[in-house]
């Protein structure tokens, strides 16, 4: 019997988090039934995504108990249990315009709530920075906790707090978040470097020797060659889509997948509405503004309390899809791209992170516990079991397997 996830709330927050109405979680039905052949497949294969920000709730909100069913958001145990889920990879986040000493501190915050949840919560979790330590941790009945962290700003232009998060647990780093920091171009800002200056190179290579898989999901596409030029290891796209089919700068390019392909990597899926679809991504912005203006003016509005932020921007969106003032979007559209970056990169370069409890869910795909349909549209659409098992998790373990074996060199 599989067990998972992490129970605890680890509250920080001095500010009230603001009522989160919507119930995100609907009760099983025909809908969200699945094939004997993929509920065998689902529960055979180890389903890892490398992409949440639940981490915000553990910080953030003081009601927030992981181990209990809850009505909003996207990930807690019981939902967990029933979407099959193994191993997920926490995701250390501060707002790019938090710098310096403060977004050190709201990291390290973050690490030790992932930390203390293992520690209060040893029957349900494994905290994993390894695939060995992942498969271990499944055969045991537990959920894999790792950690990413998401925007490069957090090291301060330190590479001794580079060498610290790698100590502490950290397996990945997103190179940037929405903005430049002072050695690497972001996706969604200006460019101010032409893609790594020489520190940004250095992070490259001491990520290589530290055994951290670079993450360019959200850089800039300068900075993403620059990265592939120099790593000796396979890199990933932690929460990325296709730009081919919503035209968003996050999302990758095929000339990119190819690349990535090439170098060995995995593109990591994302969920996010905006990132799935072209018409609603147009729509959104005609209403909020681009993303990064509307996460600044949602976190404006909960006064810094960032579960606040990624919940109520969720919430929001599905009101207004509710109402027709938004486009709907259908959990499909995830198989959409996945079956797009699978014709581009290859069924060993595609994964799934899916920005859980950070972003806007296609409807459908409102929790953890939907990801059964997942597999189960991916047979339908003739799938081999191999290629589906590759998908759900098998690549990312590969990378992790390369990246452990380029560590020291």
């Amino acid at each position: 019997m599989r067990k998972h996830f992490v129970g605890a709330c680890f509250a920080f927050a001095t500010l009230a988090l603001p009522a989160l109405v919507l119930s995100q979680s609907t009760p099983s039905g025909q809908a969200d039934a699945v094939s004997p052949r993929a509920k065998q497949l689902h529960d055979r294969a180890i389903v890892l995504d490398t992409h949440a920000d639940t981490t915000q709730r553990m910080v953030f909100d003081p009601r927030f108990n992981i181990g209990e069913r809850h009505g909003d958001g996207n990930v807690d145990i019981p939902r967990m249990r029933d979407g099959g889920m193994d191993a997920l990879f926490f995701s250390i986040w501060v707002p790019s315009d938090v710098t310096g000493p403060i977004a050190v501190k709201r990291a390290l915050d973050q690490i030790d709530a992932v930390r203390e949840a293992v520690r209060q919560h040893p029957n349900d979790l494994a905290l994993a920075t390894t695939a060995a330590e992942v498969r271990n941790a499944v055969k045991a009945g537990k959920i894999a906790a790792l950690m990413g962290m998401e925007g490069g700003h957090m090291i301060d232009d330190d590479m001794r707090l580079l060498r610290l998060y790698a100590a502490l647990g950290v397996r990945y780093m997103t190179l940037t978040h929405f903005k430049n920091n002072n050695w690497a171009d972001s996706s969604t800002d200006k460019p101010a470097h032409n893609g790594l200056t020489p520190f940004g190179k250095d992070v490259v290579r001491e990520m290589n020797r530290l055994g951290m898989m670079i993450d360019i999901s959200h850089v800039a596409d300068k900075t993403f060659f620059d990265v592939l030029a120099l790593t000796t290891a396979p890199v990933i796209a932690s929460h990325s889509s296709s730009r081919v089919i919503a035209r968003h700068p996050r999302n990758m390019t095929d000339e990119m997948m190819r690349a990535l392909a090439k170098n060995g990597g995995v593109v990591m899926i994302n969920y996010h509405a905006g990132f799935l679809s072209e018409e609603f991504r147009v729509a959104a912005e005609k209403e909020h503004g681009d993303v990064v203006q509307a996460m600044s003016a949602m976190s404006k509005k909960c006064g810094g309390n960032e579960a606040c932020t990624t919940m109520e921007s969720e919430r929001i969106d599905h009101e207004m899809m509710a109402k027709g003032t938004l486009p709907k979007v259908g959990w499909d559209k995830i198989i959409e791209h996945i079956d797009h970056a699978v014709k581009v990169a290859g069924a060993d370069h595609v994964g799934l992170g899916s920005d859980f409890d950070g972003a806007t869910m296609p409807l459908g795909m409102e929790d953890v516990s939907k990801l059964p349909k997942i597999t189960d549209a991916l047979l339908k659409k003739g799938y081999a079991d191999a290629d589906v098992e590759k998908i759900l998790g098998g690549n990312l373990l590969r990378v992790m397997e390369q990246v452990e074996k380029v560590k020291g060199s």
